[in-house]
């Protein structure tokens, strides 16, 4: 059973991937989406306003980032984990 987590990061992706939800895998990268780094920002703005979040990630430094974003499946985890205040900088905004 999906979590509302997930239904709800799919949505927000989906929404700027101009996609039904319902056409999204886990496993789909955000290029295979046709998402660019100024539709990760926009992901990433949109989750944290949703989950009154703060999400580690800075998109001049990917590759230190704690937050993954190499799946759709991926950044439902990371929330997930944030949501439940499982890593410390889970700040909430």
């Amino acid at each position: 059973m999906r979590s509302k987590v997930h239904d709800q990061v799919f949505a927000i992706i989906a929404q700027e991937a101009h996609r039904a939800p319902e056409e999204l895998r886990a496993e789909m990268t955000l290029e295979e989406l046709g998402l660019d780094s100024l539709g990760l920002v926009e992901v990433i703005f949109a989750i944290e306003e949703r989950f009154d979040i703060t999400v580690p990630f800075n998109a001049n430094e990917t590759a230190q980032e704690q937050f993954d974003i190499t799946s759709v499946g991926a950044i439902v985890r990371a929330v997930e984990k944030l949501v439940a205040g499982d890593t410390p900088s889970a700040a909430v905004a």
